[in-house]
């Protein structure tokens, strides 16, 4: 018997907010804090929390820069955490292939 697709899912990428980070930076490449913050409609505690999940699995760097007195944090995607998206993303498409759309 085949394993159901979600079987494919990292429940690390999978959170809609993780899931939402990666898929800009995968666009993007980088991008700062605030950028991300205001593109996904959160909070400064909530994204910190959930780059901080995606950092500790290795899947972003983060890079903090100064800019004049004030700090910068850049976010980007790593390889891993590219590796990590498109496997999540095939295990979405092989769930979702088959309903229709009707």
């Amino acid at each position: 018997m085949t394993a159901h697709p979600s079987a494919g899912f990292d429940d690390t990428v999978h959170q809609h907010v993780r899931l939402a980070i990666l898929t800009v930076l995968a666009v993007a490449g980088r991008a700062d804090f605030t950028y991300l913050r205001d593109k996904l409609g959160v909070t400064d505690g909530n994204l910190g929390r959930h780059l901080d999940v995606l950092y500790e699995a290795g899947y972003v760097e983060i890079v903090k820069t100064f800019e004049g007195r004030r700090t910068r944090t850049w976010v980007s995607i790593t390889r891993s955490g590219r590796r990590a998206l498109k496997k999540h993303i095939a295990a979405l498409r092989q769930m979702i292939d088959p309903v229709p759309e009707s």
